[in-house]
């Protein structure tokens, strides 16, 4: 059986990337989906390429652009928060312009668009939100100053959710991906392990939709390599420093 036919998702970053991906992998699994994004020509150009799919472009630093969307978007099943910025950033070079607008779209866009979804979730007694985290979100790595805060925020508001909304029909997931190839990633100047397509990542995705499992991690042995510094004790992990 699956679990995804016929059923209605908001897909918040859609255009590029991982989201792009995602939306093909939804139509392809029998679903409705609505597609959100900043940009309305590439937003369009999916949606026709799916032939199965509504654009409706939003801006989740914009509370007035979330509030109008979600008006829109009418009565759903999931929504999937994929909006992401990224910009490598030391501490050395900080730039708190650049830090803030990464918290904006990773972390505060996402308490914008489930301001709005959650409740409509709550008084139906049922719903699916699934929030694209990242590994980074462990532990403060290098050179992560605003990207890292904003997915560990992230992480820690869907473990909050979870916790609040047990038992209440609604399923709350979040799925940490490691390093995919897109266009933020094309920023770094350093080896990246294990790094994946676009579109194994967006399988990695479906299948944690599928489930009613919270937390999904990949891709192994990476995933576990992070898992296990955010457990190691700080005289280890800042040996030196």
């Amino acid at each position: 059986m699956n679990p995804l036919q016929g059923k209605t998702y908001w897909l918040v970053g859609a255009s590029e990337g991982l989201g792009r991906e995602i939306a093909k992998e939804l139509v392809a699994a029998g679903a409705h989906v609505i597609l959100s994004a900043r940009s309305e020509v590439r937003l369009k150009d999916l949606a026709q390429t799916l032939g199965a799919a509504r654009p409706l472009v939003m801006d989740v630093t914009d509370s007035h652009s979330v509030e109008n969307a979600a008006k829109a978007v009418g009565s759903i099943d999931g929504v999937i928060y994929n909006a992401g910025a990224y910009e490598p950033m030391r501490s050395q070079e900080w730039d708190s312009g650049a830090a803030i607008a990464m918290l904006e779209v990773n972390f505060t866009g996402a308490l914008r668009v489930l301001g709005h979804v959650v409740p409509q979730f709550v008084s139906k007694g049922q719903g699916d939100v699934t929030l694209i985290g990242s590994l980074a979100g462990y532990h403060g790595l290098p050179a992560a100053i605003g990207y890292g805060a904003s997915k560990s925020a992230l992480m820690s508001l869907a473990e909050t959710m979870r916790h609040d909304l047990k038992g209440s029909g609604i399923t709350v997931r979040i799925v940490n991906p490691g390093f995919i190839k897109t266009r933020l990633t094309d920023k770094n100047s350093f080896a990246m392990p294990q790094l994946m397509s676009a579109e194994m990542a967006a399988a990695h995705v479906l299948r944690a939709m599928k489930r009613r499992g919270f937390r999904t991690d990949f891709p192994r042995p990476f995933s576990w390599v992070i898992k296990i510094l955010h457990l190691l004790p700080d005289w280890i992990v800042y040996r030196g420093k």
